[in-house]
């Protein structure tokens, strides 16, 4: 595991928070399914179910370089995940409640930010002594 100073810690929390999502995000794709939802369903299955996919590559990256794109990558897909569940929230094409689904992308959200933020500081601090 790419230990940057303070992330290690941050990197177990994002790495089981980011797996409980995408099993929240699996229950709902279920959910929208039954009630023929299709097409968004499809769009927030991939990118929910991809951040935690991005953060264990990222753990198992071969640089830093490498883990910051693959951190930057899930953070992408965390927002992407949000403008879904966003878009469903507001379409009201399934009236459910979609609060705690995004209080959970935000919580993604700001974890994965603060690990590309210190990742990126580090990178820059090594490159200029």
């Amino acid at each position: 595991m790419i230990n940057v100073e303070g992330c290690e810690m941050k990197e177990n929390v994002v790495q089981e928070r980011s797996f409980e999502f995408a099993l929240t995000i699996i229950e709902l794709y279920k959910l929208l399914v039954e009630k023929r939802e299709y097409v968004l369903s499809k769009q927030l299955l991939r990118a929910g179910t991809s951040i935690g996919a991005n953060v264990e590559e990222g753990i198992a990256a071969q640089s830093r370089k490498d883990f910051l794109s693959k951190i930057s990558i899930a953070a992408k897909e965390a927002r992407e995940t949000r403008y879904w569940l966003r878009l469903l929230e507001k379409s009201r094409i399934i009236d459910i409640d979609y609060t705690d689904n995004l209080n959970d992308v935000e919580r993604l959200i700001k974890i994965l930010t603060s690990i590309v933020k210190t990742t990126s500081e580090s990178l820059s601090l090594n490159k200029h002594p």
